[in-house]
């Protein structure tokens, strides 16, 4: 049978205490249905289906870029009355997997288990032990057959001893979905048409329910308000963390580091505390990475050294860089092999050859640095007349003084060197010392200005 997806996202969360709609809400940087897109897009469906209300404009925008298939649950009526909307554009040879966009967290693995023993005849769900299972549909069995599910509201004293809870999750193919959804009834606490009474004609009909325990509790849970969704937060940096060291990196703390993008990396890295990732991230044989460091969208190459407080973002570097304490790359950053870009350096736009070097308090914004070049500190790249960027070259073996002001567009050419605090606004050649300074003066009989008596004591 072929996969439909349906994703329940059409709840207010007014727990939440926000304008932003639940399923928006931020995991790891990301909206928390996004997770549970991306995580069900793994499985390969046929088609997706999204069901929105509450904060529907923002909903689909925020997944504009996703092929889903939209359903508006204009009335909020219960979790059965959602899965009728999206059920018209899904055709009967379906197998329907239901999901929630409130609960980011579900592994692909446990989805395909579920989904193995589901078929033309047969439905599975996924179940949950609980110590606490309070707000969760009971599980109710007869021996090790599931007889219904019974919401909390509407269970007995007996029933609500039962640790078995329903995550809500469920394989259901979708000729038989269409014909229970016909036959709810909200007869319930709530007055809602609860898609769990299905399992209960299910079983009158004599189709195969068949149970799986998830095999954590973390996969089920949802998030309807801030403590619940910082609790997901860190139970995924947790999950990342270890598949960061399952992968082979070396972390400092596990417990303080987040990522969130896609993290690919070599032999014996080595990560330190309270590192950030984001977006695509690619780390060498042997890179390490000190603590506070920010990482987006970012190649560091073999034996890359990038020390404590620096952020780097949309840049590549080649193999054996160091870099900071407390440096920063801006996009479009290219370094080549074995360079140092030191303490306050940052980078813009800057393609810097093999070997050189700007190790302090230095801007490098629109410039090509060719290779062994030595930048000294105080430089600074003049890039912006106020209207147009211009770029500074700098060609290999240059030497720069310390307190360089070079006003683009302007060459340094090779093996050239220009003379501390100088200003260089115009090509300096190949091979020779440039420098502009004005005459040092010294005033006789200069002294400092001093405070005005007045009288007053100061208070």
């Amino acid at each position: 049978m072929k996969l439909a997806v349906v994703i329940l996202a059409a709840g207010q969360g007014k727990r939440m205490k926000s304008d932003l709609p639940k399923v928006l809400q931020p995991l790891a940087g990301r909206p928390l249905l996004w997770h549970v897109v991306t995580r069900a897009r793994s499985l390969e469906p046929a088609s997706m289906h999204v069901v929105f209300g509450h904060g529907g404009d923002q909903v689909r925008a925020a997944l504009a870029h996703e092929n889903l298939q939209w359903a508006l649950q204009a009335e909020q009526l219960g979790t059965g009355h959602a899965v009728m909307q999206a059920m018209p554009t899904v055709s009967d040879d379906s197998l329907v997997l239901i999901l929630y966009g409130d609960v980011p967290l579900i592994r692909a693995d446990t989805l395909r288990a579920l989904i193995a023993v589901a078929g033309p005849k047969a439905m599975s769900l996924l179940t949950v032990v609980l110590a606490d299972p309070t707000g969760y549909g009971r599980i109710v069995r007869r021996g090790k057959a599931i007889q219904r599910i019974v919401e909390q509201k509407d269970a007995k004293p007996a029933q609500l001893r039962i640790r078995e809870g329903n995550s809500g999750i469920m394989a259901v193919p979708a000729r038989l979905l269409k014909k229970w959804l016909g036959q709810l009834r909200n007869s319930n606490a709530q007055g809602e048409y609860y898609l769990t009474d299905i399992v209960a004609m299910a079983v009158k009909d004599k189709v195969k329910v068949t149970p799986i325990v998830a095999p954590t509790t973390a996969e089920v849970l949802g998030v309807n308000d801030k403590a619940q969704l910082a609790q997901i937060e860190a139970l995924h940096r947790a999950e990342r963390a270890r598949e960061l060291m399952l992968a082979g990196a070396t972390l400092a703390d596990p417990a303080r580091i987040d990522v969130r993008g896609d993290v690919a990396l070599g032999r014996d890295v080595f990560i330190d505390a309270n590192v950030l990732f984001e977006g695509k991230v690619t780390l060498g044989d042997r890179v390490r990475i000190g603590s506070n460091v920010v990482l987006r969208n970012v190649s560091i190459g073999a034996d890359g050294v990038i020390h404590p407080n620096s952020v780097l973002e949309q840049s590549e570097l080649g193999a054996g860089c160091i870099i900071g304490p407390y440096a920063r790359l801006r996009p479009g950053s290219k370094l080549g092999a074995g360079v140092h870009i030191g303490n306050f350096v940052e980078l813009k736009k800057a393609v810097v050859g093999d070997g050189s070097k700007a190790n302090h308090l230095t801007y490098l914004g629109d410039a090509v640095v060719g290779k062994g070049v030595n930048i000294g500190a105080g430089t600074i790249t003049c890039n912006y007349d106020g209207v147009n960027k211009s770029t500074t070259t700098i060609d290999d073996g240059a030497f720069i003084g310390s307190g360089n002001m070079l006003v683009a567009p302007v060459r340094i050419g090779k093996e050239a060197t220009t003379g501390a605090g100088s200003t260089i606004t115009k090509d300096a050649p190949d091979g020779k010392l440039t420098l502009t300074r004005g005459k040092q003066t010294t005033l006789e009989g200069w002294k400092r200005p001093e405070k005005k008596q007045t009288g007053k004591k100061e208070t």
